[in-house]
């Protein structure tokens, strides 16, 4: 019931018509009962008045109806009647009418307001729940590619060992090289240091790391992206989603030792928002290939990435492969 009083608390104008709509209705019913009632009671229609008001519309229209509502009972039912007059009762209940409603405006306020923390909370955890679940598939994807790509060097450097022990040793020192850049590509991900460099220069560094771990020695990445920075979560996130989409690039575009160039760019397309396009140009998507419908656990991956972004994520092929993200520049305000 909380919640669906936002609507009416967002609009100050309609709060203050209600206010005076509510006053005139608790007059309207004290006028009406005045008769039947026993001397006393200014105030019998009028608590009812401003405790919903302030409970429907909020601080103000509740500060405005409990204004209004004391006026009408000071002039039409505290004695003597008709008039602002200040006497001895007139005065004690003119307190004690001031003491109630301050604390059921406060009351009511006070609830809505840890009621609106309760719920950012409790959106923030969501968010964070979600992206420690992103984070924890992407860092047991990226483990397993790892693993995998460990085993299949191996096999490779077993290939062009054959019987040469001199053969042995150098495959070995290459192995181990490229391990230390996968460590390396780590390293940059989830270091926070790593902050304070633009967003270009790191991004470069990361590719880089990336054709020298995967041994693609005829793939070229070029880096066009604008002196721009991130927050440190945004910049984690907005690397591990390139690091997904290159290294898919790396795995698929290019087979057989092919050569090619992939291209990175970041570009303000809107106020607060901004494109990253992940282009290359190798064999291109498969016909009727709908990222949607792909069960690939990178796909996943990078789609709960973007969202993470506040962001969407588009694939295009012919020639080659487009990525595209839209996604905010900033991180929504809490």
């Amino acid at each position: 019931m909380i919640q669906a009083t936002e609507s009416l608390r967002a609009r100050p104008w309609l709060g203050d018509l209600a206010a005076i709509g509510a006053t005139a209705i608790a007059l309207g019913l004290r006028l009406a009962v005045d008769n039947v009632l026993p001397p006393g009671f200014p105030y019998l229609t009028f608590f009812p008045a401003v405790i919903l008001t302030t409970f429907f519309c909020g601080l103000r229209p509740g500060i405005t109806c409990a204004v209004l509502s004391g006026l009408s009972a000071w002039y039409f039912f505290l004695p003597p009647s008709d008039g602002f007059i200040v006497s001895a009762q007139s005065g004690l209940a003119l307190a004690f009418y001031v003491f109630i409603v301050a604390v059921d405006i406060a009351l009511i306020h006070i609830m809505h307001t840890t009621s609106a923390r309760l719920r950012h909370e409790r959106a923030v955890t969501a968010g964070l729940y979600e992206q420690q679940r992103t984070m924890f598939q992407e860092l047991q994807h990226r483990v397993a590619n790892n693993m995998q790509f460990v085993a299949a060097l191996l096999t490779l450097q077993k290939r062009r060992v054959g019987n040469d022990p001199q053969a042995a040793l150098g495959a070995l020192d290459e192995a181990r090289v490229r391990l230390e850049t996968i460590s390396r590509i780590h390293r940059r991900l989830y270091d926070p240091g790593r902050i304070s460099l633009p967003v270009g220069q790191y991004l470069q560094e990361l590719c880089t790391d990336l054709l020298k771990a995967t041994g693609a020695r005829n793939i070229v990445c070029l880096v066009d992206v604008p002196p721009v920075r991130f927050d440190l979560t945004r910049l984690t996130t907005l690397s591990l989603l390139v690091v997904e989409v290159v290294t898919n690039a790396l795995k698929h575009a290019f087979p057989d030792g092919a050569g090619g160039t992939i291209t990175i760019r970041l570009e303000a397309t809107a106020p607060e928002r901004m494109t990253l396009t992940i282009a290359d140009d190798g064999r291109g998507i498969p016909a009727g290939f709908d990222p949607e419908a792909s069960r690939s656990l990178g796909m996943r991956i990078a789609q709960g990435l973007a969202s993470q972004l506040d962001g969407t994520l588009a694939y295009a092929g012919g020639p080659g492969t487009v990525v595209r993200l839209d996604f905010a520049a900033a991180a929504p305000a809490a």
